[in-house]
């Protein structure tokens, strides 16, 4: 192989309490597609965050080109090539879409501090077109599906001549289609020459898209091989040190009595849904970003009103006016967006788990910190949160742990019905199957459970049903012996008229 475009030696970053890099040392080549996975705080965030400016190491070295070079800000990154696009997209949904794209580097009017527009859309377009795309750069990019907005970041980081491109987590929230042409993308770039640093908990990509992969743990690297070299098991074994005996864990259990039903709900984008949750059942609903799955969830939880049909909970009418009247009545819904809905990011763990059940701490009118402690701690032993430390506050743990201090935050509140959404986008395998035995342990319990997920091997590993829903519609349900990728990626289409029903 040629020398490499970048490598770090020996990286070292000491956090308070926590060892995060332990003498990393990592390389990546000029076109290539370097995949790098682990568990979440395995160490992959601060890796990518020194090499992009934004933390500094303690101690090591990095170079570009065999020279070292010292990343002291993200401009400094940018100045050597280096760009990153998280998860959570750094753009102003105010200015257009040429804007963003050269926000700080507009061309200007000859002898003039004015900005030369023509120019700037011209140079916007030849660099979205570089990528085989087509997107109007006079559009705002509040007006722009996720996978556009996705777009223009990366002709943002093209328009600094980028030649290392991190790419953190971004399929997370794409439908199929859209991950396709995203790969579409990366090979381009990589015809171009980028190397690129690809992060993703969704291990099929690995070994669609990548040539190498890199599997940390514990602020170590365990393992670098070419993608070709590895399977799915070893893959997993190496991120979480342990033999997973089933990916998807599941208990088949004999249904219970009905729990909740909807009869010809509508609302907004929502169209006559007809539909029934049994006890101890696990239910499905698939479909594409954008199918009105989240929307119904919201509806049942009662942050969005129903405004046509009916609702029953154990038999009675249900019709929730607020999500406290949902919570009150024994239902629980695990937001998608688990920093904005699911959080108070600025509280403690123990905080943070007791706030839905207020009411079974108190002594008096006042919080019994010591019987909140005595909670938070059962919950954090339960779910195996990390660090098990009730007094932290929640943003220092990673995106696994905070997801499973929402699962406790519920838990506390003996829901009756779970509705979760989304519940293992952006965690890694082993808190995915965590939380899969938790939602097990919870079927056999007898509560219902209904699981939103655009993950296909998910929702056909856990789930009992999966109703599919398209342009706010139920196109069909079907059975977990029916069930098949091909079968739910049909019914999801929007030239689907398909409408069958599995008891």
């Amino acid at each position: 192989m040629k020398s490499p475009l970048l490598q770090t030696y020996s990286l070292f970053k000491h956090y308070p309490g926590v060892l995060a890099l332990d003498h990393v040392s990592f390389e990546l080549q000029a076109g290539e597609v370097h995949c790098l996975v682990g568990e979440n705080g395995a160490g992959k965030s601060t890796l990518v965050n020194i090499l992009s400016g934004a933390r500094e190491p303690d101690a090591g070295e990095i170079q570009i080109d065999g020279t070292p070079v010292w990343i002291d800000s993200p401009r400094r990154g940018l100045q050597l090539g280096i760009g990153i696009i998280h998860q959570e997209l750094k753009l102003v949904p105010e200015l257009s879409v040429a804007e963003n794209i050269l926000l700080g580097n507009e061309p200007r009017k000859e002898r003039s501090f004015f900005i030369d527009k023509e120019q700037l859309h011209q140079r916007a377009f030849q660099l979205i077109s570089q990528l085989g795309e087509e997107i109007d750069t006079s559009l705002s990019v509040r007006e722009l599906r996720t996978a556009q907005q996705q777009i223009v970041e990366i002709a943002k980081a093209l328009s600094r001549k980028v030649r290392i491109l991190i790419l953190d987590e971004p399929s997370a929230t794409l439908s199929d289609h859209e991950i396709k042409n995203l790969f579409e993308i990366i090979r381009r770039l990589k015809d171009q020459h980028v190397g690129i640093i690809y992060i993703s908990h969704r291990l099929e990509e690995i070994f669609a898209i990548g040539d190498r992969v890199t599997v940390m743990r514990d602020g170590r690297i365990v393992q670098t091989s070419k993608v070709r070299a590895v399977d799915r098991r070893s893959l997993i074994l190496s991120m979480v040190g342990r033999e997973l005996e089933q990916e998807y864990p599941r208990v088949v259990l004999s249904r219970g009595e009905e729990i909740f039903r909807m009869e010809n709900g509508s609302a907004g984008k929502i169209h006559s849904i007809n539909l029934t949750l049994y006890r101890g059942e696990i239910l499905g609903l698939g479909g594409l970003v954008g199918a009105g799955r989240s929307e119904l969830a919201r509806m049942i939880f009662g942050a969005d009103p129903l405004e046509q049909g009916e609702m029953f909970l154990e038999g009675k009418r249900f019709r929730p006016r607020s999500p406290r009247e949902a919570i009150d009545a024994g239902i629980g819904l695990l937001s998608e967006d688990r920093n904005r809905y699911g959080l108070i990011l600025p509280m403690d763990v123990q905080e943070n788990i007791s706030l839905s059940n207020l009411p079974q701490i108190l002594k008096g009118p006042f919080i019994d910190d010591r019987k909140e402690e005595a909670v938070a701690n059962s919950y954090v032993d339960r779910l195996n949160i990390k660090p098990p430390d009730v007094s932290a506050n929640v943003q220092a743990l990673s995106g696994g742990n905070r997801q499973k201090v929402v699962l406790a935050r519920w838990l506390f509140t003996s829901s009756k019905l779970f509705i979760f959404d989304e519940p293992t986008a952006g965690i890694d395998v082993g808190a995915k199957h965590d939380i899969y035995e938790l939602v097990n342990t919870l079927a056999k319990d007898g509560v219902g459970i209904m699981i939103i997920s655009s993950d296909l091997p998910e929702l056909l590993g856990i789930c009992d049903r999966i109703a599919v829903m398209c342009e706010g519609r139920i196109t069909g349900i079907l059975s977990r012996r029916e069930a098949t990728q091909e079968g739910i990626l049909t019914l999801a289409s929007p030239a689907s008229q398909v409408m069958s029903h599995a008891n």
